[in-house]
């Protein structure tokens, strides 16, 4: 058999090998390091036969896959210290992830004593050097031994999987799992291992669900990565929004009014104020018209749309069918009533496109268990639009909305924070979606030609795409690398039936139209979140909700600086002045701490001379200016929306 390297490079046996033995042959250091293997680009486990010609690759811990099966690995590891110290706790499951792995325990949670104990007992187990040996089972022997060992999450997952599916375990000493792989060898070559903390998740992402105990972990190859990452989580630490937005002041959230439902505080407010205006006139200047519809409307409206059928679990309905009541439900998206907007009065060819732009607050009913401060709420508000075009238009529109969305970003300094998937329809779950195969594959097609005319380098994904048609999402990873969609911009040429919407074309023939679902920046409490931890709540000096302070050295140029921020205030830079009895000292560190972009120091010179001492978060001490000046520099800052480069910060804390 003739096996094609990564390189190019072929190996002929005679005898079938593992991807193990092959890696020996290449070289006994790759043996050493290799974690799994790839057959036809498909993740192997290092004790995988290869019997036929193939392309093959040795994968170790530098590559992505390599990575994963190791921290797999590791988790099996944790599990089975897990069971050592608490014999009655319960396994479910314990995936790698990108930053690591978990594992979900049915137990009583780990304090950070309880996780220092299991460190300590997954060392001696790597020690120990156990060999992973991996077995199959028919469906029966298999959840008979894993009732044998008092498993019930292992036995339901057997059961739900498919008939013809290949059961597999892994078993390290006295400790077997339920596992497909691919895993180590054995537990020798891990390094570097560190527990994070100790979580509540319910089993399979449910609410209906038990709560379990979630630890993460991660590990390394070497310690010195192991140590640069936990420096990273640190810095993580400080730029998590929910922490750090709380600190600021920017929102807060009470058990008493509801999960999911934050309190945006002045100093957040003020972010999304400038946010939302900023938003509303650029689309304006693009040829966006705007609309204002309910919160609400009768069930009978998301009938029409399909969202009763699609999307009902995901509202809040008010009233129950059953008793006959007039039923209503909070909207989830904006388009149906847009939609109305539309048919108020008859169009014309001429008249599209048409691009209804609205500031919407929706609500959704997320699980609890998905809530997370600003990036998953139960209400929120987006910057929606539809546009209503001609067939031959959408490609024009389509694209334009990409560039809107693309232009939003780079202002806001996030557009190399961002990728790009083109989202469709899963044909193997077609109870999902309205219409027919043939439309969606005319969809689909339509967006992949778009996105390929805008040279966007995009992914492709089954089942993500929205009820009635395929969407680009634009994804970012939060700090801790969870992916949120961030903007998204869909295409329908679906619901325009649905609602009996036409214009009349130049031969007085009723045409459908086509419908753009998109949003320039999307969620804003979502965006929110994203900058806070993006800038470390230091954002730009044009989002900043406090752009420039004004310090008196003492308390007799208390009126100087009342007067220098009058002067700034008409000039549309938010600034205040800290006028309490302190020493200048004092009032510098705390500037700092609350990350505000300018302090204006103003003593007798300043006073007689009408100057401004000036210091920033940029440059530090930038001495003396003439306050009409340092006016100047700060209003064309925010006009332009400049994002200065913060170079002495660090030395200044």
């Amino acid at each position: 058999m003739r096996i094609t390297l990564k390189d190019g490079s072929v190996k002929e046996y005679s005898d079938s090998k593992t991807v193990l033995e092959i890696a020996k042959d290449i070289s006994e250091g790759l043996a050493r390091v290799a974690c799994a293997g790839e057959i036809n680009q498909k993740t192997v486990d290092l004790r995988t036969v290869v019997d036929s010609d193939c392309e093959l690759n040795i994968l170790t811990f530098n590559d992505e896959e390599g990575k994963a099966a190791y921290r797999h690995t590791t988790s099996h590891v944790l599990a089975q210290a897990v069971k050592r110290l608490y014999p009655e706790t319960k396994l479910a499951i314990g995936p790698s992830i990108d930053t690591g792995f978990y594992y979900d325990f049915d137990c009583p949670p780990f304090d950070r004593a309880a996780l220092d104990e299991l460190e300590k007992e997954m060392k001696k187990i790597i020690k120990e050097g156990e060999e992973l040996k991996r077995f199959t089972l028919p469906r029966q022997e298999a959840i008979h031994l894993m009732e044998e060992r008092k498993e019930p999450y292992k036995v339901e997952l057997i059961q739900d999987l498919p008939e013809d599916e290949e059961i597999s375990f892994y078993q390290q000493g006295d400790f077997v799992d339920l596992c497909a792989g691919p895993h180590l060898m054995s537990t020798k070559p891990i390094k570097a291992i560190k527990l994070i903390s100790s979580s509540g998740a319910y089993w399979r992402g449910s609410e209906k669900n038990k709560m379990l105990t979630r630890v993460y972990g991660t590990a390394f190859t070497k310690n010195a990565d192991l140590e640069e990452y936990l420096v990273h989580l640190e810095d993580i630490k400080k730029r998590d929004h929910n922490k750090l937005g709380r600190e600021m002041e920017l929102f807060t959230t009470v058990d008493v009014i509801g999960q999911g439902l934050p309190l945006l505080m002045p100093k957040g407010t003020k972010i999304i104020q400038t946010l939302q205006r900023w938003i509303e006139d650029e689309e304006e200047s693009r040829g966006y018209v705007r609309t204002k519809t309910p919160l609400m409307a009768k069930s009978d409206l998301y009938k029409i749309s399909g969202h009763w059928d699609h999307y009902k679990e995901g509202m809040f309905v008010l009233g129950e069918e059953e008793k006959e009541e007039e039923v209503f439900a909070l909207r989830p998206m904006t388009c149906p009533f847009q939609y109305y907007v539309y048919k108020a009065s008859q169009k014309s060819y001429r008249d599209l496109p048409i691009r209804y732009g609205e500031t919407s607050t929706l609500f959704r009913n997320e699980d609890s268990g998905e809530m997370h401060g600003l990036t998953r709420v139960r209400q929120f508000t987006i910057s929606e639009a539809h546009l209503i075009v001609r067939p031959d238009q959408i490609g024009e529109e389509f694209k334009s909305c990409v560039e809107l969305a693309v232009y939003c970003l780079t202002t806001l300094g996030l557009q190399d924070d961002v990728t790009y998937r083109l989202s469709k329809w899963d044909s193997n779950n077609r109870e999902k979606y309205i219409g027919s195969p043939e439309y969606w594959e005319k969809t689909q097609g339509m967006m992949r030609e778009f996105l390929s005319e805008l040279n966007l380098n995009f992914t492709e994904a089954d089942g993500e795409a929205a009820f009635y048609g395929p969407k680009l999402d634009i994804q970012a990873k939060n700090v801790y690398g969870k992916e949120d969609t961030m903007i998204t911009i869909q295409l329908d040429l679906a619901l325009a039936e649905q609602f009996d919407m036409y214009y009349v074309d130049q031969n007085g023939n009723k045409v459908r139209p086509f419908i753009i679902h998109r949003t320039s920046i999307g969620c804003y409490e979502r965006t929110l979140a994203w900058l806070i931890e993006k800038y470390a709540g230091k954002f730009p000096t044009w989002l900043c909700p406090e752009q420039v302070r004004v310090l008196p050295i003492s308390e007799k140029y208390n009126d100087y600086a009342e007067k220098v921020k009058a002067e700034l205030s008409k000039n549309k830079i938010l600034a205040t002045v800290d006028n309490r009895a302190e020493k200048i000292g004092y009032k510098i560190r705390e500037t700092r701490l609350q990350r505000i972009p300018y302090m204006l120091v103003v003593g007798q010179k300043e006073e007689e001379e009408g100057l401004v001492a000036v210091r920033s978060r940029f440059l530090g001490d930038e001495g003396q200016k003439k306050l009409s000046d340092f006016i100047n520099t700060v209003c064309e800052e925010i006009r332009t929306k400049t994002i200065r480069k913060i170079e002495v910060e660090e030395k200044q804390e």
